[in-house]
């Protein structure tokens, strides 16, 4: 496996590439949040070279000459990564991935940059939120993303009488949820606003996979998906639309790293069941969901 560094000084993007020993005419940019992550976008690139696809990993924030939060993240520089393997390594079949936060830049990649084959969104919201700074606690009114310097619609969730952090009972949920589950799927009450700020999959040209947990912890992913999937269906869009629903699912969900070449990360297992509380109660459930995952992950850029 061959690997290669990408800073925003010299490449116009921060990104980590895994490229099989025999090259693809395949890649996949993997777009999971920022440099510092607890899970590093590098090592779902090297998964996706164990398959023989060359990954891409691009980081949104944390490292420089980028944001120090998720907060006005320049979508431009995708621009110079898709070129860079579309005219540097000659690759033809691109496609894109996105976890959480990085599914929201994955559908905005596919809509502004185009030419996406694939676009797998994992965990996602069908909306871009309101930015953050770099404390987590204080939302800073401009868009988590922009484009030519401008603020990509978004919404606003309203933090203020919960904290986003603990676990709590809700009317809509029958597991305990986060408090920012509670502010997003409040944010989704005002139809007016989520229209706006809609993001439009229809104008992507790419086959869409979708993948939540029924219990995700974290935001109303289920929602989501199945929001995406209706607007789709009304929107007559032609091609391949799939929505993957776990029924234990956590928010933790979709490929993940190789399991025998990242043992200290597994190991950690049992600290991300006390962060997220259904993965920790559905364990045995959700491992075998990111085996089933990745299969169909897999499958669906092959195809």
């Amino acid at each position: 496996m061959k690997h290669e560094d990408f800073s925003m000084k010299e490449h116009r993007f921060v990104g980590h590439l895994a490229e099989p020993d025999g090259g693809s005419d395949r890649a996949v940019i993997v777009i999971m949040g920022g440099e510092q992550s607890f899970l590093p976008g590098i090592k779902f690139a090297e998964r996706f070279a164990d398959y023989g696809i060359t990954g891409l990993a691009v980081s949104l924030f944390g490292a420089e000459g980028l944001p120090d939060s998720p907060n006005q993240i320049p979508l431009d520089m995708f621009i110079p990564a898709v070129k860079y393997l579309r005219e540097k390594k000659k690759i033809e079949h691109i496609s894109v991935y996105g976890q959480s936060m990085g599914a929201i830049f994955a559908v905005l990649t596919a809509q502004y940059i185009g030419d996406m084959e694939n676009l797998i969104m994992v965990s996602p919201t069908h909306v871009p939120f309101e930015g953050t700074l770099k404390n987590k606690k204080t939302m800073s009114g401009r868009s988590v993303a922009t484009y030519k310097t401008k603020d990509i619609p978004y919404v606003s969730a309203d933090f203020s009488k919960i904290k986003a952090t603990k676990y709590y009972r809700h009317k809509d949920a029958a597991h305990k949820v986060l408090g920012m589950w509670i502010a997003y799927h409040d944010a989704y009450e005002d139809k007016e606003k989520i229209e706006k700020a809609m993001l439009h999959i229809e104008k992507t040209g790419s086959r869409v996979l979708l993948i939540a947990g029924h219990e995700d912890e974290a935001w109303p992913a289920e929602y989501s998906v199945r929001e995406i999937e209706k607007n789709l269906k009304d929107a007559g869009y032609e091609k391949d639309v799939k929505m993957i629903v776990y029924p234990h699912g956590s928010h933790l969900n979709g490929l993940m790293p190789n399991r025998e070449r990242e043992k200290k990360l597994y190991r950690m297992i049992p600290l991300i069941g006390l962060m997220y509380r259904t993965f920790g109660k559905y364990r045995k459930e959700n491992l075998q969901y990111f085996e089933e995952s990745e299969k169909k992950i897999i499958d669906w850029i092959k195809q």
